[in-house]
């Protein structure tokens, strides 16, 4: 009786594997050829995004004769009570002005030429300014939100001035229209491309992405039913394989067609189709099972020590500099300028042993228990659309999350922090996902080998589903 009630459940599990993988498979393999084929664009084509150096790129050189109101008194006629988290000076066309970013509240924007707050912007004032650097700049329209500014965190800056600066790259600024500063830019590649890439993969359609909370939820059921597709028909495709009772004619598998074509796909890419599924679904940080990458304020501010809103160095003329940044490290002040290219000077340079001494006090409760200067990228420090910054100091901390900071020698910027969390997200997700592994990136043309490999046998499984799904409601409508 035992042996036959097993049976029996075994027959009827398999039929539901078999039923759960057909239906739900017919609505999720064209999810997964676009999924494979989507992948393979963003491996070249990010998502539109703005790196401070791109931003400075746009801006003219600082007009150092046009400055007329030092950084602390700045910081006064702005209303702050404490040096803020950042400060900097740059150019608003041709006008300078000081950018304040507090530890907590909105950014402000107060020109360094007369100490107006600039609180609004309008069109024709950042056509006007755009041309200050690119004659040809143009007005195109006024957006509270597109496809390129959809998240939230374009919410302070909103609503935005699109402005073409009529480039080969056909390029698409887009300006504050509270504070007239640049927050994105994209090209007509980018636009072009993300439409194949990074819009389907995420689904960043406007509507959808618009609602922050309802995508992340579609997206984390999406991906879960796609884990259980995935899961099961790893499961059917073993148990219908015959390595010795073979089926006719000596074949291993008894399908034809496009079947045939599912089944062995889909066991050879199984491993690897899985791994993309539970990783994708994983990036959405399900249950909050991986922390934020955002540092505690309480931790900065410590970092920083400043006295007071007195900044005792002189502002420098330093030709070429498109921005000049203000900050404070273990209490000691430090003025930064930068150019497009990056770093240009500092004044003055930070011994090593201030920098490590301010770096203790980021967690004052916990001791340093890892110090290495890291010389070349490695597992946790590596470059991806983005180059990363070399050298660069980690120190590890012994606190319960056992976190790292990354620091830059040159100037004693925070460039980022990493928890145990952090650090197993980096395997979670990226590695399962984007195959970042140190034996596959020091020979890109092989990590573009493996991902076009594994994609398009992926995209065979997928579409093959996808004719199978499409012949089989044939028939039921037909019935």
């Amino acid at each position: 009786m035992p042996r036959r009630l097993l049976r029996s459940g075994s027959r009827w599990l398999q039929r539901w594997l078999y039923l759960i993988h057909r239906w739900i498979g017919i609505a999720t393999c064209l999810l997964f050829a676009i999924w494979f084929i989507s992948g393979v664009v963003m491996m070249y084509v990010a998502f539109p995004g703005l790196s401070d150096a791109e931003r400075r790129g746009f801006l003219p050189a600082v007009d150092w004769p046009a400055v007329q109101l030092a950084p602390d008194a700045a910081l006064r006629l702005a209303g702050q009570q404490d040096w803020p988290r950042s400060l900097r000076l740059e150019m608003l066309g041709a006008e300078p002005v000081y950018r304040i970013q507090p530890y907590s509240g909105a950014a402000l924007a107060l020109s360094a030429r007369d100490g107006r707050v600039i609180t609004s912007f309008n069109a024709a004032e950042a056509e006007a300014a755009m041309q200050v650097r690119f004659p040809a700049a143009r007005f195109v329209e006024t957006v509270e939100r597109d496809q390129w500014s959809v998240t939230a965190r374009f919410n302070p800056q909103r609503p935005l001035h699109v402005l073409a600066l009529n480039d080969a790259a056909d390029t698409a600024l887009y300006v504050s229209a509270i504070s007239g500063e640049i927050v994105l830019d994209t090209t007509r590649r980018e636009r072009f491309w993300n439409w194949l890439g990074s819009i389907p993969h995420w689904l960043y359609f406007t509507p959808l992405r618009a609602d922050a909370p309802l995508w992340r939820d579609v997206v984390l059921w999406l991906s879960g039913s796609s884990i259980v597709v995935a899961v099961s028909g790893i499961w059917i495709g073993i148990q219908r394989i015959r390595l010795h009772r073979r089926y006719a004619r000596g074949r291993l598998s008894p399908y034809r067609g496009w079947m045939l074509w599912h089944h062995w796909a889909g066991l050879v890419g199984s491993v690897t189709l899985l791994a993309w599924i539970v990783s994708g679904w994983i990036s959405m940080n399900p249950n909050a099972w991986f922390s934020s990458r955002n540092l505690p304020p309480e931790a900065l501010q410590r970092y920083a020590a400043a006295p007071g809103l007195d900044f005792p160095l002189p502002l420098a003329t330093h030709a070429g500099a498109h921005e000049a940044r203000f900050g404070w490290l273990g209490g000691r002040p430090v003025l930064q300028y930068l150019g497009p290219q990056g770093l240009l000077a500092v004044s003055p340079v930070p011994a090593a042993e201030h920098v490590l001494r301010a770096a203790r006090t980021l967690l004052p409760m916990a001791r340093p228990v890892l110090q290495e200067m890291l010389q070349a990228e490695d597992a946790y420090w590596y470059s991806h659309h983005q180059r990363r910054v070399l050298p660069v100091l980690r120190i590890g901390f012994d606190d319960p999350a056992a976190t790292w900071f990354h620091i830059d020698p040159r100037n004693g910027d925070i460039l980022g922090s990493m928890d145990a969390t952090r650090r197993g997200y980096r395997w979670w997700f990226n590695a399962l996902h984007s195959f970042d592994f140190a034996f596959l990136r020091h020979y890109p043309p092989t990590w573009e080998i493996v991902l076009w490999g594994f994609s398009l046998i992926g995209l065979v499984a997928s579409a093959s589903g996808v004719v199978i799904g499409w012949r089989r409601l044939q028939r039921k409508l037909s019935d």
